[in-house]
């Protein structure tokens, strides 16, 4: 078992988003992205078997997917889709998400 703080683990940047790997198991990988706002993961996507989530723990803005279709993303909102499906994120305020893929990449 282990036993964490997020929001002690991994601060903002002004030069670009921030990531902290949280967990990695042969089962799981789970990455913490702080961003400000303003700031944005491009779409893209990964060829390879398996899904993802990304849960807003805190902040606003939008899950970014093929063609620049937009999806709401505000705290608690959570996306989930194949890995292969394109993918990004942008904030509109400070915001901070969690990933998990499985099976990890």
């Amino acid at each position: 078992m282990k036993n964490l703080n997020i929001f002690e683990s991994n601060d903002y940047s002004e030069k670009g988003f921030t990531n902290f790997l949280v967990h990695e198991s042969p089962y799981f990988k789970i990455i913490n992205f702080n961003f400000k706002a303003g700031q944005s993961l491009p779409i893209h996507s990964h060829e390879i078997e398996g899904e993802l989530s990304i849960l807003v723990l805190e902040g606003e803005g939008f899950f970014l997917g093929k063609d620049e279709k937009t999806l709401s993303a505000k705290k608690g909102e959570m996306l989930v889709c194949d890995i292969a499906a394109p993918h990004g994120i942008r904030a509109d305020t400070d915001m901070r998400v969690l990933v998990t893929i499985a099976p990890p990449i």
